[in-house]
């Protein structure tokens, strides 16, 4: 490898390569500059004037889920300086960076993990074709012949590839369908949520920095979506130099390469890899000595925000009147032919997709909690109810759970649409989508956990325990409904911008873009970091089809076919005190309602400590792992992969989960005064509108995981400079430990 970056990127090129980008991030970096003001002031007066979505009927959780792993197991990785395939134990802490380890006994012992991988931009592949037509379409004339040996050879028919445009790939294979299964949906969800980079709360500098690639993109005339928005803003910028610099590097040194085409495609993936990292390392300097002089002027600016609000509001209306006179007439005859008779098909497109996507992250969580209350009446009442509720909390960051919900985004397709309005990928959607079913899943749970901790301070039997959690759960699916409603609406009609604005934009770039300049004079000096001409225009594009957008949204709410809200149906104040009990400290269910028992489940691992307390840290341990899979380390390839043990059978519909439950209390004690829990709906007091129907359709079974031992760390965060490989040195490691036996295969959730 040093062989092949000495040569080919010696001190010449590599100083060659740093002019050029110096030179792309000097030019962002000034539109960088410009967007700080607008998007400071945006937020400003979005503060003073309240404007914003309805509140949301469900509470969301301010304190993170930290301290947890998501997986843990082990998987074969190829190494590529000694090209052989080695045993490796890998987790996934809460950061989502994946961690690998020469083998559990030094995860075990605290030694520091070989890599750490922070998966923004990655694909996950699971066929060494998919991988080897991307390779061969990365470098131009490598095309491997037919019978010769590929860049990738992999042992078992199950491989995982996680495979990014710039930076370094990684292989890995497992053993089973099933175990390759897993593995792809937790890899997912890391991708997922390390391209989600960007702080959601981040109300300044994440605007200015999307709307300041969207306009450098646009300069270079680059419109439509972006397919490597991924990661935090220095992979982002990152991925925007590579986007320039790659073409004229492969250019360069492709005819360069020697040997024969695997070979050469190998050293192509070397090159790119080295030089992204070179890019990053520049690109992290520059942006933060950047972001460094804005913030250390945006006190500055906010006084200035403060005292003339009114003067700069109504400048930038003056300046919009004048820009709307300019182009309307031009804007509505190209919305009216080019936009307008494709919304629908546009919207209904992405609706089916995401409605049942949301449907079953409904019927996951109906399905869980009445598996808890079962399991409640079955096997012990209060005294399991912290164990149950401890993994319940965590539902949200089930990959394997999830997975059923994320699957449902994987049909979209925009046929005919995609190429009308440039859209490269319809990946950002599906992942847009994705993070939405998370959140509102974890908002579901976490207004479920509050109500019950609510109710358990009455003091319930397990009878009237079992009652209030189906009375609780009811009553949280309402809400869900209505949640799940206004963020499908916020999400269809975000998507549809993102399609059409910069379609129009770019149709309109010919007879517009050119006498933008002549309306500067009309802003004055004091707030033209307020106020820019380019905004203000793309603002007024954006009226001009929004009312189409908003009225499609809105009868496709009155059809009433995907279960929407109508927007007339609005929750006011239908529950004022349950915001109140999210102020409170966040609730610790091991702490205050775990098992107390002795310890004796703890499957015959070697316990630091015999006592009481030890015991009950072992049990928090265990609740804190989201899911695990082991397999026997000791064995090579080929090696019997740990199985799941059969599940036992689950019901198949909402109808039967309530017919078990109520059959259940009926043989646990006797029936009760009333018929609360025959499965209907219990009523609560009225509401102001009506809400949409609270049956499920049928959930889909889901098998339950045999219990295993868990872990309790602080685990090592990717680094920001990943997209690669980061070898973490000696001493640096935080302290890591696990308690889980060898034999475990998956830890029950």
């Amino acid at each position: 490898m040093g062989d092949v970056l000495s040569t080919h990127l010696d001190d010449a090129r590599r100083q060659h390569i740093a002019e050029k980008t110096e030179k792309i991030l000097r030019e962002f970096l000034r539109f960088y500059e410009d967007q700080y003001g607008v998007s400071l002031f945006n937020s400003m007066r979005h503060e003073i004037e309240g404007t914003g979505p309805p509140q949301a009927q469900l509470l969301w959780r301010k304190v993170p889920l930290d301290e947890r792993i998501i997986f843990s197991g082990n998987l074969f990785q190829y190494q590529e300086d000694n090209k052989k395939w080695r045993n490796r134990f890998s987790l996934v802490p809460h950061n989502y960076g994946l961690v690998l380890y020469e083998n559990k006994v030094a995860y075990e012992r605290q030694m520091p993990p070989r890599a750490v991988i922070n998966s923004a931009g990655y694909k996950v592949l699971t066929s060494v074709d998919q991988y080897l037509e991307l390779v061969g379409n990365s470098l131009p004339g490598t095309t491997s012949k037919s019978g010769s040996t590929p860049i990738l050879k992999c042992p078992t028919q199950f491989p995982l590839v996680l495979w990014h445009p710039y930076a370094r790939h990684y292989y890995f294979c497992m053993m089973t369908a099933a175990e390759q299964d897993k593995w792809q949906a937790v890899l997912q969800d890391c991708v997922r949520h390390c391209n989600n980079g960007i702080p959601e709360n981040s109300k300044v500098e994440g605007p200015a920095f999307t709307d300041a690639i969207r306009m450098y993109r646009q300069s270079k005339e680059q419109y439509g979506t972006w397919e490597m928005l991924c990661g935090n803003e220095v992979q982002i910028l990152s991925n925007l130099v590579m986007e320039e610099l790659g073409p004229a590097l492969k250019a360069e040194l492709g005819p360069r390469l020697k040997g024969k085409p695997q070979e050469r495609q190998r050293q192509w993936i070397q090159i790119s890899d080295a030089v992204y990292r070179l890019v990053f390392e520049q690109a992290k300097v520059h942006f933060e000595e950047v972001l460094s002089k804005l913030q250390l002027a945006r006190p500055a600016m906010e006084a200035v925000i403060r005292t003339d609000m009114d003067q700069i509001i109504t400048s930038k209306e003056h300046l919009a009147s004048k820009i709307r006179a300019f182009i309307l007439p031009k804007a509505e005859v190209c919305v009216r032919n080019h936009v307008q008779p494709y919304i629908p098909s546009i919207l209904e497109a992405l609706m089916v997709p995401t409605s049942q996507g949301f449907t079953e992250v409904r019927d996951v969580f109906f399905k869980e909690v009445t598996d808890m209350n079962l399991n409640v009446i079955n096997e012990g009442g209060i005294d399991k109810l912290g164990e149950y509720m401890e993994k319940l909390s965590q539902l949200a960051y089930h990959p394997l759970k999830m997975q059923s919900c994320y699957e449902k985004m994987q049909p979209l397709r925009l046929d005919g649409l995609q190429q009308r309005f440039d859209v490269s990928s319809t990946s950002v959607f599906k992942q847009r989508a994705q993070i939405h079913m998370r959140e509102q899943m974890d908002n579901a749970v976490y207004t479920f956990e509050t109500l019950l901790h609510q109710e358990l301070g009455k003091g319930p039997t397990k009878e009237e325990l079992c009652k209030s959690i189906q009375r609780i759960l009811e009553r949280v699916l309402k809400k869900y409904d209505y949640d799940s409603s206004s963020v499908r609406k916020r999400f269809f009609r975000e998507a549809l911008l993102q399609i059409t604005i910069p379609f129009l934009l770019k149709k309109l770039a010919p007879t517009c873009k050119s006498e933008l300049p002549r309306f500067q004079e009309l802003i004055f000096e004091d707030f033209a970091r307020f106020i820019l001409v380019e905004n203000t225009y793309e603002e007024v594009v954006l009226q001009t089809v929004m009312k189409d957008i908003l009225q499609a949204v809105k009868e496709a709410a009155v059809q009433r076919k995907h279960n929407l809200y109508r927007d007339s149906m609005v929750l006011h104040n239908s529950d004022p005190n349950l915001h109140l009990l999210a102020e409170g400290a966040p609730i610790d269910w091991g702490e205050q309602y775990g098992d107390s028992g002795d310890g004796s489940d703890s499957g015959g691992s070697p316990s630091p400590c015999p006592s009481e307390a030890a015991n009950l840290t072992e049990k928090r341990r265990r609740a804190k792992q989201v899911v695990s899979v082991v397999q026997d380390e000791e064995s090579g390839l080929p090696f019997e992969a740990g199985s799941e043990p059969p599940s036992p059978a689950s019901p198949d519909s909402v109808a039967e989960l309530r017919g078990l439950l109520a059959q259940d209390l009926q043989a646990e004690s006797p029936p009760p005064a009333s018929p609360l829990l025959n499965g209907a709906p219990v009523q609560e007091s009225p509401q102001p509108m009506a809400v949409l129907e609270a049956s499920s359709p049928p959930a889909s079974p889901l098998g339950h995981l045999p219990p295993g031992k868990g872990m309790d760390i602080e685990p090592p965060k990717p680094s920001d400079q990943e997209t690669g490989e980061q070898v973490s040195s000696p001493g640096r490691r935080p302290p890591i430990h696990t308690t889980e036996d060898s034999a475990g295969v998956q830890t029950e959730f």
